[in-house]
């Protein structure tokens, strides 16, 4: 008989989000997870910053213009903590629709009032966070609101149905992100873009499904590119005049949403951005098991005497407060474990199920 791998329905969401409205936001994410589970989903991936918007702001307006720091307070009051009530309402979704999710989320560090991340939150549907990236590098306007990620926020996700990794818009062109990905061999990798790219720019349809095309193929795994969509709201208050007006309303410089196969098949969109949609994928693992058995890059398709890649995984804090004979503390984001010994599965430090006070922050089991 041999090993049985089973195939999983994979979940891609194109939507705009409640722009700058945390409240509004988590309640389409929440409607959107439970349609997903309707359809028998088994993993929904969700857009960049889904939650509450993405900073497209600076594309149109200066930096230090009243408009953009006007949006730029609305994105940090409405940035989401974790764990927070907020994130609470997600997890009930997930396990109420019994689906697992991705969600992209500006997060604000908990308790404070000066820091943002671009953040991909993972939620198993057993209520607990199983991963938390954040966007190591901020691209472009995102570097005027978004801080660094740190190097142990890193990894693929261990969900019920296997690994699933996931990278953040320019991330999923890196080459370097996208190999230390590979040793968690994931069967499900999470692409999370914005709701448009630079007007002036690549067009983010074509550019999003090359690069999701391309981390299939790379890693042999089944992709969700998830798109973000220009909302009414956006094309109110973003445009300065009449071309960034025509630039938001044309369909074809959002949206995009696409599944893509381990091939690097295109089994499902693209999408074009006039719509909101959920598109689903019945996976089959045996093309993921076809495809490492060809390439394998971190395994019997490469040469480690000649190629060799270290990722640093352990977060350097700004501040440190020593005093004699003490062990010094640092003040710094809660450091989340690396699961196992080998491949770098991220887990959660451990607090209570939802509708505890601490969130929803159970911990995946180490593995």
């Amino acid at each position: 008989m041999g090993d049985r791998f089973a195939s999983i329905r994979i979940a891609a969401v194109q939507a705009a989000p409640a722009f700058l409205d945390r409240e509004g936001s988590i309640d389409k994410a929440c409607a959107l997870i439970e349609e997903a589970g309707r359809h028998g989903a088994d993993i929904v991936g969700f857009p960049e910053n889904f939650v509450p918007g993405h900073p497209v702001w600076f594309y149109y307006h200066a930096a230090t213009s009243t408009a953009a720091q006007r949006f730029n307070l609305e994105l940090f009051k409405n940035a989401v903590e974790v764990p927070s009530g907020e994130i609470d309402r997600v997890a009930q979704a997930a396990m109420r629709a019994g689906v697992n999710v991705v969600l992209g989320m500006t997060e604000r560090r908990p308790n404070t009032t000066g820091t943002l991340y671009n953040t991909q939150l993972f939620l198993g549907r057993d209520g607990t966070v199983r991963g938390h990236h954040r966007k190591l590098v901020p691209t472009v306007g995102e570097r005027l609101v978004h801080c660094p990620g740190e190097a142990d926020r890193q990894g693929a996700a261990i969900f019920d149905v296997g690994p699933v990794s996931g990278l953040i818009c320019g991330e999923n062109s890196n080459p370097l992100a996208i190999a230390a990905l590979s040793c968690a061999y994931p069967y499900v990798h999470v692409a999370s873009w914005p709701n448009h790219f630079i007007p002036d720019w690549c067009g983010m349809q074509e550019t999003s499904l090359l690069a999701s095309r391309n981390v299939a193929y790379m890693n042999k795994c089944y992709v969700i590119s998830a798109c973000g969509t220009n909302s009414p709201e956006m094309l109110e208050a973003l445009p300065r005049d009449d071309a960034d007006r025509a630039f938001l309303a044309d369909p074809r410089t959002s949206g995009g949403s696409a599944i893509v196969d381990p091939l690097g098949t295109v089994v499902a969109g693209p999408i074009d951005g006039d719509r909101e949609e959920i598109l689903y994928v019945d996976t089959d693992p045996d093309l993921m098991l076809r495809g490492r058995m060809v390439h394998d890059f971190v395994g019997h398709y490469n040469r480690p005497d000649i190629f060799s890649l270290e990722v640093t995984t352990t977060a350097r804090p700004i501040v440190r407060f020593r005093a004699p004979d003490e062990p010094d503390v640092a003040l710094a984001p809660p450091a989340t474990r690396l699961g196992g010994t080998g491949a770098p599965a991220i887990g959660a430090e451990p607090a209570t199920l939802a509708g505890g006070s601490a969130g929803v922050l159970a911990a995946a089991s180490e593995t």
